[in-house]
């Protein structure tokens, strides 16, 4: 009898150690493992990197509806009136320039030449004074971290990949985090653009905490010898407190994974013109934006939208996107900008 007592005792053991592994393997499935493509091998190599190659050029952006210049010189061809000075905010306006920006701007142009003489000289002097210095991205030899954020639809992701790129071909070794664990294809898509730009992602299933993909990324980042990791977020409406409160605790995250958020980068569509203004503030509000990506400047979108970022918000436009191509994100140059607004055509 007693080795029926032996099996029984065995087979209970089997099952009780059974069912420890199934409960063990089903939290850790909805927890989420880090998946990093290319998979790290157990003792990883220094990364090698890539020879620098020639960068674009910057660019102020692919505008539609530039070439004031003719229009202000007929406009102060006869002189000046109060219909006059109405007519250049009118102008400005209807560039997406915002009441601020343009109100303050021909106060400005008013004062210094009243007669309004040499009127596109001192209106590109405006230009320059409000858009300040171009600033260039906030890399040290250290990780650096860019956080990215946006609403939906502002093509954020899109964005993340083409900064990739340019990273990559600039000799840096680049890592993207899908911490968009929430919007159905979202992994997928950066997925297919970390390998277009030669970047390497980290990822978790969907559904994952986004704090905890910030983590594992700026861990990971750090073993494989990164330079520079960009954090994906999911796109969220401005007026959703709850979702704007999760980009600062995903930002307390990666500081307590022992990095620093240098860059933290607003995605605007700037077709939206001055919607964009009301939702670049909700942003600004919830986490330190240090700079502004337009996109889609090679739409219908108004290049006053530039000044009235700056002027309205303290935010200086760093990226503009200047087409569909994976090069087709160039620095933001405010003289070509200004020349661009202004040209004769």
């Amino acid at each position: 009898m007693w080795w029926y007592v032996f099996v029984f005792g065995v087979l209970a053991v089997l099952l009780v150690l059974a069912g420890t592994m199934m409960i063990v393997r089903r939290r850790r499935a909805a927890l989420g493992h880090p998946r990093v493509y290319p998979a790290a091998p157990e003792h990883p190599a220094p990364q090698r990197r890539a020879a620098p190659r020639a960068e674009a050029p910057a660019s102020g952006g692919a505008f539609h509806g530039g070439g004031l210049g003719p229009t202000l010189r007929g406009l102060f061809h006869g002189g000046t009136t109060e219909t006059t000075w109405q007519q250049l905010e009118d102008i400005l306006l209807k560039a997406d320039v915002g009441p601020k920006a343009a109100s303050d701007m021909v106060q400005r142009v008013r004062a210094d030449h009243p007669t309004g003489g040499n009127v596109i000289d001192t209106v590109r002097g405006e230009i320059l004074s409000i858009l300040g210095p171009d600033r260039p991205l906030a890399l040290d030899g250290r990780l650096s971290v860019i956080l990215v954020v946006g609403v939906n639809g502002s093509g954020k992701t899109t964005t993340i990949g083409k900064l990739a790129k340019r990273l990559v071909t600039e000799g840096r070794v680049v890592s993207v985090a899908a911490a968009d664990t929430f919007r159905a294809a979202a992994g997928e898509q950066l997925e297919i653009w970390a390998r277009v730009s030669g970047a390497q992602l980290i990822a978790q299933d969907r559904g994952a905490d986004p704090g905890a993909v910030a983590f594992d990324a700026v861990k990971a980042s750090e073993a494989r010898g990164v330079d520079v990791l960009i954090v994906d977020t999911a796109g969220r409406l401005h007026t959703k407190q709850p979702l704007m409160d999760e980009l600062s605790k995903i930002k307390r995250v990666i500081e307590k994974a022992g990095a620093t958020v240098d860059e933290t980068f607003l995605v605007l569509d700037a077709q939206t013109g001055q919607n964009g203004i009301a939702q670049a503030r909700a942003f600004t509000d919830a986490v330190e934006i240090t700079g502004v990506v337009l996109t889609k400047t090679d739409g219908s979108a108004k290049g006053g939208i530039v000044l009235a970022v700056r002027e309205e918000l303290g935010v200086p436009v760093r990226f503009v996107g200047v087409g569909e191509r994976p090069d087709d994100l160039r620095p933001f140059d405010a003289g070509v900008f200004a020349d661009r607004l202004l040209s004769p055509a």
